[in-house]
């Protein structure tokens, strides 16, 4: 079957057994999921105080930025995986090619993006958790929950790495396909197609050069 960046001609039927076995929206729900998580651990168990303090404090070295980073960046991945698999499931009624191009360098730069993102997060977060002082968290409350941060943080690497390899593919996919040819052009829109003006019809003007008799009028002919 034809196809344009991974999807056949617009207008087709919505295959949800297909779609979710495809691998890319396996990883964008693995990695929706791995946000949570993240977002979850921080918001619910990052901060602690001690036991001779009242205030609370990020469980990440004291600082502050380490808690922010984990939180703002998990909730603005759970909206982005959100946002990318309503955007593979509308992907096949695109018609326009140009359009289709747009949403597939779209994933792929944005999907490079989070892989770096949540590797700067990976570094930050598991360097401060390793520089914290013991003193300030002796009964280690939320450690299991900073552990999970810094591992899911990790494996979202891999997983919005993963997306932008097959964002990539599907790219190298589309550039190689002829069903939606972008020089394709209607030949009745076609001006090289199209008689140019000042050209005459030479056929009809022959078959009446042969049947006129030189006495200003033609020659029956019998058919």
């Amino acid at each position: 079957m034809d196809q344009a960046y991974g999807a056949g001609k617009a207008g087709g039927t919505f295959d949800p057994i297909t779609f979710f076995q495809q691998p890319q929206t396996i990883l964008r729900i693995v990695s929706w999921i791995f946000s949570i998580v993240i977002f979850g651990c921080i918001a619910n168990e990052g901060y602690v105080n001690r036991p001779d303090e009242v205030e609370e404090f990020c469980i990440f070295n004291r600082n502050q930025n380490a808690c922010n980073y984990a939180v703002g960046m998990g909730a603005l991945d759970f909206l982005c995986c959100a946002a990318f698999l309503a955007l593979d499931i509308y992907f096949p009624q695109i018609s326009s090619v140009k359009d289709r191009k747009k949403a597939v360098l779209a994933d792929i730069g944005v999907s490079a993006f989070w892989s770096f993102v949540w590797f700067v997060g990976f570094c930050f977060l598991a360097n401060q958790w390793q520089v914290a002082n013991p003193e300030d968290n002796p009964l280690k409350e939320g450690a299991d929950a900073a552990r999970a941060a810094i591992t899911f943080a990790f494996f979202s690497i891999f997983t919005w790495a993963g997306q932008a390899f097959f964002g990539f593919q599907r790219y190298k996919l589309g550039s190689s396909s002829s069903l939606f040819s972008q020089d394709y052009t209607d030949p009745s829109q076609d001006p090289a197609a199209a008689p140019s003006e000042g050209t005459e019809y030479t056929g009809y003007n022959a078959d009446m050069e042969a049947n006129y008799d030189g006495s200003g009028g033609y020659q029956n002919q019998d058919y």
